[in-house]
């Protein structure tokens, strides 16, 4: 059975859809000024530390992914195994919304990491964005508590195998 999602390698010719995505309200609710978080979604194809996907379903692009390794920046997560990553993501298009494809795209791509041998997957939203963290939920991750990030107070939440 072929998966329901697909993660394609983002590219700089994704930047256009993924502005166009970062300026709808309900994105931008939650990642903050468009051209801001385009210019660090820009910066980040050429981060090792960073591997970005465009979430496909049914071959039509509908989401961003980001899966990175921990450093320096994130250090708010405390200890953590090695090898342990964080994800992030939005769906962009808002027709796909409330239909269950966030927790069902989380979950597979999680899913995926674990198998591959990742020993743990974090990620940290806006405590007071109850949507992200039931859909969290929904795809398996447990509440940790309260943490600070550089972007301020999170829950930091996580996936073990």
């Amino acid at each position: 059975m072929a998966p329901a999602y697909a993660f394609r390698p983002m590219t700089a010719a994704d930047l256009p859809l993924i502005l166009r995505w970062l300026k709808e309200a309900h994105v931008r609710e939650w990642w903050g000024d468009p051209d801001e978080q385009l210019a660090l979604v820009s910066g980040d194809l050429i981060e090792p530390a960073m591997d970005q996907f465009i979430v496909l379903a049914g071959g039509r692009p509908f989401g961003y992914l980001q899966c990175y390794s921990l450093t320096a920046w994130n250090t708010g997560f405390g200890p953590q195994p090695e090898g342990t990553r964080g994800i992030d993501q939005f769906i962009g298009e808002a027709d796909m919304i409330g239909r269950g494809h966030g927790s069902s795209f989380i979950r597979q791509f999680v899913d995926e990491k674990l198998r591959q041998g990742l020993p743990r997957i974090v990620t940290d939203p806006d405590p007071l964005n109850y949507r992200a963290v039931r859909t969290y939920e929904k795809a398996g991750f447990e509440r940790v508590g309260m943490v600070e990030t550089p972007d301020g107070p999170s829950l930091l939440m996580m996936r073990n195998p």
